[in-house]
């Protein structure tokens, strides 16, 4: 993989049955040249088997979240970027399986400079496990933030540049990262573009396991609004400058 413009980051926990299709669908995309995993605590054979795919894997010794993994691949990107030329960072769900073909549209908008962050709306949708009530507390918080109306608020395919991810971080606490991400970039005028991609994940199901996962959710999307609200945000950077 050489000469591209785009790096695709691919947080992953215990994907081990997907995370090839997903890697070699990445590495196969116009301009990437580089596809690293972030293998984010995994007791499966997640690493091993993206490693064999063609990925550089990085890991976490113990289970950190979404958003410490997507920072730690965009940091091991910056390692291999020429400093006046960085990628264009791609994030990818790690188990889109072989969709992760389609991924392509989000791509092409911000390499045009015509936005600085494009999010994926997935013209298929799967039948979750759940009832929405996360998807609609953050597109309601994301509406009220920014007046922006985001079709599928919480969805995870994303392509930014490195200097819009950079303006974002520090990143919102692990599920939070997606609604977070969508209100500073957009609060700090960046450009923000919906495309809707023929790409799938897997479903959530209804077990006591995915239940847990919906819980967690709503608790970091309800964090990251709350820490954005002016009032809040005002007294937390106060509080930073006592400590």
């Amino acid at each position: 993989m050489s000469g591209g413009d785009t790096a695709v980051i691919i947080p992953a926990v215990n994907e081990a049955d997907r995370i090839a299709a997903t890697v070699k669908a990445a590495a196969a995309l116009p301009g990437v040249d580089l596809v690293v995993v972030v293998d984010d605590g995994s007791s499966d054979q997640t690493g091993r088997v993206a490693r064999a795919a063609g990925a550089r894997v990085v890991r976490h010794s113990r289970n950190r979240g979404k958003a410490a993994a997507m920072e730690t691949g965009a940091e091991a990107v910056r390692l291999l970027d020429q400093e006046d030329s960085p990628r264009h960072l791609l994030f990818l769900d790690a188990d889109l399986g072989e969709t992760a073909h389609a991924a392509a549209p989000l791509i092409e908008p911000v390499r045009a400079g015509q936005a600085d962050m494009t999010i994926a709306v997935f013209s298929t949708r799967v039948r979750l496990g759940g009832h929405g009530l996360v998807v609609r507390l953050s597109k309601e918080g994301i509406r009220r933030a920014t007046g922006f109306e985001a079709a599928q608020p919480l969805n995870g395919q994303r392509c930014l540049t490195r200097r819009a991810f950079e303006a974002a971080r520090p990143l919102a606490f692990g599920f939070g990262v997606e609604t977070a991400l969508t209100i500073d970039l957009l609060r700090r005028k960046y450009r923000v573009r919906e495309v809707e991609v023929e790409m799938a994940h897997r479903a959530t199901g209804t077990d006591w396991r995915a239940q847990v996962h919906r819980a967690r959710q709503l608790r970091d999307v309800g964090l990251a609004l709350v820490s954005r609200e002016p009032l809040v945000a005002l007294y937390l950077r106060r509080l930073r400058r006592w400590r």
